[in-house]
């Protein structure tokens, strides 16, 4: 009996001291409008760029013309309800933009007032970014939002943007003060003033260049906060 014992709990040891086996692959999850989806014919996307730093599949949702506060149910099939295009799964990261969209389009970036605190209000509390981003975090994934693409001032049609997109990360910003799981990355300081070669020849979205770009940024906040 001693030995039936003794050897079983031997056993039991061995099987502790075997080592837990390395997690899988990162889950990573893309949402938002066309600054996600651009150049993805060519495979060169943020989303594609982000693949490759990572290593990983990136799962890509994003819409091109999505805005976070399209009402209509058929909206939200085609992927144009930001929100809409969240899947839940056990994500590691949530990667998601929008908001230029509904300035833009919204309110011609004038007076943007009532749209801007239906996106997100002025303590980053409430609205719909921040309740797309709690779908995300309830299902346990870090989120990470990005900023728009500024101009690099040379013509872009969104110039005057600027205002009303700069009042709107500030809000964003003061979301991810209150939360650890959610992290603000800014594209500002990415494009040098003058420089056209991180913007399509649109001066909107960007080029392959300005991607990648921004895929290294939010690779680095992915190190710098790691699940």
């Amino acid at each position: 009996m001693l030995l039936t014992r003794l050897c079983a709990a031997l056993v039991l040891i061995s099987m502790l001291a075997v080592p837990v086996a390395a997690e899988g692959p990162m889950r990573v999850l893309v949402m938002g409008d066309s600054f996600m989806t651009t150049n993805a014919t060519a495979k060169q996307s943020f989303p594609h760029a982000l693949s490759d730093l990572l290593q990983t599949n990136v799962k890509s949702k994003a819409t091109t013309g999505a805005r976070h506060l399209y009402a209509l149910p058929i909206t939200g099939m085609l992927g144009m309800n930001i929100s809409k295009q969240y899947r839940s799964g056990n994500w590691d990261y949530v990667v998601m933009n929008g908001g230029g969209n509904d300035l833009w389009m919204g309110c011609g970036c004038g007076k943007c007032t009532r749209v801007m605190n239906k996106l997100i209000a002025s303590d980053g509390r409430k609205g719909a970014i921040p309740s797309t981003i709690l779908k995300a975090r309830r299902d346990g994934a870090k989120v990470i939002y990005v900023g728009y693409l500024r101009s690099p001032g040379r013509g872009s049609p969104i110039e005057r943007c600027k205002p009303a997109g700069d009042a709107l990360e500030t809000r964003i910003k003061k979301l991810a003060a209150l939360d650890p799981g959610v992290t603000f990355v800014s594209l500002s300081e990415m494009v040098p003033h003058g420089d056209a070669s991180f913007h399509a020849f649109d001066m909107v979205h960007p080029s392959p260049k300005g991607s990648a770009a921004a895929a290294q940024l939010v690779m680095s906040a992915i190190k710098s906060n790691p699940s």
